[in-house]
């Protein structure tokens, strides 16, 4: 890259490391990052009409079933990553299992094996 494509308010600065600098902001490897990886079929989903759940997942003949199934009820005063990330920050409510069409779902997100219990 030449100095000629920068914008010349932009400093990008490296070393022999996993980590770059542009503008005095670090960056690093996405693959050098510890995270806690979910472990099983534990899974919050959302299904349309609003409704969310988590619970121990099974998809067979166009249906999703959960077990060990939690319905997250609401939260307050973070976002939706945040109570991914930590579940106390939300409203969760045990309940009977749940068998939902899988046509029902917008997206579902890996969580630990115990997420909301």
């Amino acid at each position: 890259m030449s100095d000629t494509n920068l914008n010349q308010s932009t400093h990008i600065s490296t070393t022999m490391s996993d980590t770059l600098t542009i503008n005095g902001i670090d960056y690093v490897r996405a693959d050098s990052i510890s995270t806690v990886q979910p472990n099983g079929n534990r899974a919050v989903i959302v299904v349309d009409r609003g409704w969310i759940f988590a619970g121990d997942i099974t998809r067979e003949n166009g249906r999703i079933q959960l077990t060990r199934a939690v319905w997250v009820f609401r939260w307050e005063s973070c976002g939706f990553a945040k109570v991914i990330e930590d579940p106390s920050k939300a409203d969760i409510r045990s309940m009977a299992d749940v068998d939902v069409p899988a046509g029902a779902e917008i997206f579902c997100v890996p969580v630990s094996d115990n997420w909301g219990l």
